[in-house]
């Protein structure tokens, strides 16, 4: 994961934050476009990933998280 997902993804989870605080103080209609834009973000966070994958074919993160076998 290259710094751009790290900081698209950093910047989601800020602004859901924040959208929360909204919500809290000044109602939901206030709120709605930080929690919109964030959605939005974490949807270009998913493609870049995506598309990531598909460009590299040999990285296989299920192995990565598959536990080894108890003896």
């Amino acid at each position: 994961m290259g710094i751009k997902e790290v900081l698209l993804l950093a910047l989601s989870a800020a602004m859901i934050i924040i959208g929360v605080h909204l919500s809290i103080t000044q109602g939901v209609g206030v709120s709605y476009p930080m929690f919109m834009f964030a959605v939005a973000l974490l949807f270009w966070f998913k493609l870049r990933r995506n598309k990531q994958e598909e460009n590299n074919p040999d990285h296989k993160p299920e192995e990565r998280l598959q536990r080894k076998k108890k003896r």
